[in-house]
């Protein structure tokens, strides 16, 4: 275990990373964002690799990230028009994506430098007081994001939240994994399981329309494994409204509480992730708008040299009742949880 000065903002607030190791991994987070910043594994050849993409200093994960490795919150993934209707009052948060969708909360979380500290021998603790209305959401809130290292190499993330307002709760991470290593180029070849009979299909700007779309017969259908790249340029209108895919998958047994979700092989390193959760969805981002920024190694991220296994609520699902629900009561406590595996497949 280490916690160093990683950086400093320019209004002066101090960055911490915080390392994690055992036999099996190496992780590093950070304290701007919750970030998951780094997982290095050994593939079959014994070779360390680190799994993530994302960047090699502060200014890199301020001005030039897609997200990458931050905690998302409080309500991850899209809402439409920024509105969100708590009570019978509107809530109007300005829409930071095409104009129309509030996306990320507006990267309240994300942005946010938040208290660290290790709790064991592998466990760090993030902490924030988030203030009513900050950025535009009601409710003093408190915070708490833990990442844990167990003994086998799983990253296990799991996200409290408690308010004095009634609220929407969805926290995710956005992570963006390449199993052959940050610089191991396009991820097409990774193969992809997913267990879910059903997606949100979504309109033209990136919001699900309300139906669920079986998967069957469609580019969509991962419920055994097949490549990425396979079906992703297919003329299929889902895949044009958002460039590949970019959608939520309606995880099965949603009622059984945390299970494994989706797993994914690269059997050119020889390592597989596993994702595990207790939410009811997985947004699955096959990296479709990454445009080359500099990232770690001075590498670029390229389209697609990346992806997300982004577990949580469903999207919009404020605006749509017949989704499940992460309405939260006024002092009532928030908590899920979700894990990453890497391993040698």
């Amino acid at each position: 275990m280490e916690k160093k000065l990683y950086g400093i903002t320019p209004s002066g607030e101090e960055v911490f990373q915080f390392t994690l190791e055992n036999e099996n991994a190496l992780v590093t987070l950070l304290s701007r964002g919750a970030t998951l910043d780094k997982l290095i594994v050994a593939d079959k050849n014994g070779v360390k690799k680190d799994v993530l993409l994302g960047f090699d200093d502060l200014e890199g994960h301020m001005t030039r990230s897609d997200y990458q490795g931050v905690a998302v919150g409080p309500f991850a993934n899209r809402i439409a028009g920024g509105r969100l209707n708590i009570n019978g009052k509107e809530y109007i948060l300005p829409p930071n994506e095409k104009g129309r969708n509030l996306l990320h909360s507006g990267g309240l979380y994300t942005e946010a430098v938040w208290n660290g500290e290790f709790e064991g021998d592998n466990k760090v603790v993030f902490k924030r007081h988030f203030m009513d209305m900050e950025g535009g959401f009601p409710g003093n809130t408190d915070v708490e994001i833990s990442y844990t290292l167990e003994d086998d190499g799983t990253v296990l993330m799991e996200y409290k939240a408690v308010s004095d307002s009634d609220m929407y709760f969805n926290l995710t991470n956005h992570a963006y994994f390449n199993l052959s290593g940050f610089d191991g180029g396009d991820i097409l070849n990774h193969k992809l399981k997913v267990n879910a009979d059903g997606f949100l299909p979504v309109d033209e700007y990136s919001i699900p329309t309300g139906e669920i779309m079986s998967v069957a017969g469609t580019p969509f259908d991962f419920r055994e494994f097949k490549e990425i790249g396979k079906e992703i340029e297919a003329d299929f209108e889902q895949l044009r409204f958002t460039g590949g895919y970019d959608h939520c998958f309606c995880l099965k047994d949603a009622d059984k509480g945390y299970r494994l979700a989706a797993s994914v092989i690269d059997e050119n390193s020889g390592l597989a992730l596993d994702v595990f959760t207790d939410l009811p969805g997985v947004q699955f981002y096959a990296g479709n708008f990454l445009k080359g920024t500099i990232g770690k190694g001075n590498k670029p991220m390229n389209k697609r040299c990346g992806f997300c296994l982004e577990t949580q609520y469903y999207p919009d699902s404020p605006n749509k009742p017949q989704f499940p629900s992460c309405f939260v009561m006024a002092g009532e406590s928030f908590y899920t949880k979700s894990a990453y595996r890497v391993y040698k497949a």
